[in-house]
């Protein structure tokens, strides 16, 4: 507008009319202009304030190192497993019981540095393995085949449950390691154990497998587990029934996400401010209450994984958050391909097309993340079949081992999505 008076004004041949009509404009005119689009710039700042997506305190960061590697004082990364920062110890007296009874037992797991095919081809295949037990009474020969590990992928499903108990919506964990760990299983010896000995040795010969086997590797993720006790004696809620427990989260770090991980009976909901949170419960006493602590990631200054660091973040622009503040769901390839352009870990893969299949043949390379989430309204026979075709954006490196891990994360965010499609990840 500024631009347009001043042209105007340029034009005018009256020297005299031309100072009259600009200090007119100057006095008057330009100060509303100026007023106007301080107004529009307001009234732009407060629309894209108010569409407002995910703060981030709640992304899941992964990542994988060796045993002798784990740093106790990590800024952000912790084991899923605290008991897996010690060194396993095998029981004796539990595999003697086993193999006298004919049963199966665990003997160690191992991680496969390959892709999931590969792994599920050998988990399907059901073969017997040679490997060796080293005691203090000499050495035994054994058989053992492998099963997948599931001990990662059940907390995961714990962390469904407290995210539901906590009125959070869920995001799929983009964890591509876990799905790799297999359990030795034994399933016959030669020779005779006894209670008494020690096994000091666990080796297993994976033939052509054996290239890709690696061992002592600790799954790691930003979560860690507190105890936090309230601020001072429960207030009684609006109710008049149930009580509020005020937890402050200044000593924790308020930059940091929280979870209360509790029974789902003893809390009614929870409210979240900057500095605390506080539960609404029928408990009438003051006590400790047990939270997940969501640790904001850090750049570290010294130390480096082994294994890349990936999550299951979200690069959202302005339609990605107005989408998801008003829940519309746009059914078109633009949606799938910028729903799967959010993700950080997106960069990897290239989505080249998709397609509707009903026929029975199935060239699938993904595997489903969220299995324990039901789905109580649809069946999932007779559904029709979303194909997804990616192309590697990696030409090579050490991640291609997990890039069919990565499009089974993206498949099952378009799962969620779109429930009433069974989607399938395929190569291009």
């Amino acid at each position: 507008m500024k631009d347009i008076v001043q042209d105007r004004i340029s034009k005018m041949e009256d020297l005299q009319q031309r100072r009259m009509l600009k200090n007119m404009m100057t006095g008057v005119f330009l100060n509303l202009v100026e007023y106007q689009d301080d107004l529009n710039r307001k009234l732009e700042r407060r629309v894209f304030d108010e569409i407002e997506g995910d703060d981030g305190k709640h992304d899941i960061f992964t990542a994988l190192c060796p045993r002798e590697e784990l740093d106790p004082i990590h800024e952000f990364l912790y084991p899923i497993i605290p008991q897996d920062a010690e060194a396993p110890v095998i029981d004796m007296k539990h595999i003697v019981d086993a193999l006298g009874q004919k049963e199966e037992v665990i003997l160690t797991t191992l991680f496969l540095q390959c892709n999931y095919s590969l792994i599920k081809q050998l988990l399907q295949s059901d073969r017997e393995f040679k490997g060796v037990l080293v005691t203090q009474n000499g050495r035994y020969t054994v058989k053992v085949r492998l099963k997948q590990n599931r001990t990662y992928q059940d907390e995961i499903e714990k962390l469904y449950h407290v995210f539901i108990t906590n009125g959070l919506p869920w995001r799929t964990i983009n964890h591509p390691y876990i799905h790799k760990f297999v359990d030795v299983v034994l399933t016959g010896c030669d020779g005779e154990l006894e209670e008494t000995e020690e096994i000091s040795e666990v080796t297993v010969h994976l033939e052509e497998y054996e290239s890709y086997k690696r061992v002592n590797l600790i799954p790691l993720w930003n979560i860690q587990k507190l105890e936090l006790k309230t601020g001072g004696f429960p207030i009684p809620a609006e109710d008049r029934v149930n009580y509020e427990h005020v937890l402050p989260l200044l000593k924790t770090g308020i930059r940091h996400g929280y979870l209360v991980n509790g029974d789902q009976e003893d809390i009614r909901y929870i409210k979240r401010t900057e500095d605390e949170i506080t539960i609404v419960s029928s408990r009438d006493k003051s006590d400790i209450w047990h939270l997940l602590q969501i640790a904001e990631p850090v750049d570290t200054v010294i130390g480096k994984l082994a294994y890349d660091v990936i999550s299951n973040r979200k690069v959202e622009g302005f339609i990605g958050k107005y989408r998801h503040k008003q829940d519309q769901r746009v059914r078109s390839k633009g949606e799938i391909i910028r729903m799967i352009h959010s993700f950080e870990e997106s960069k990897m893969l290239e989505l080249i097309d998709h397609e509707l299949d009903e026929s029975r043949e199935c060239r699938s390379v993904t595997y489903e993340l969220n299995s324990f989430v039901s789905d109580h309204v649809r069946s999932e026979q007779g559904k029709t079949r979303m194909i997804l075709r990616f192309r590697s954006s990696v030409i090579r490196g050490e991640s291609q081992f997990i890039l069919e891990d990565l499009m089974s994360f993206l498949v099952s965010e378009i799962q969620l999505a779109f429930p009433e499609y069974k989607c399938e990840g395929e190569w291009a």
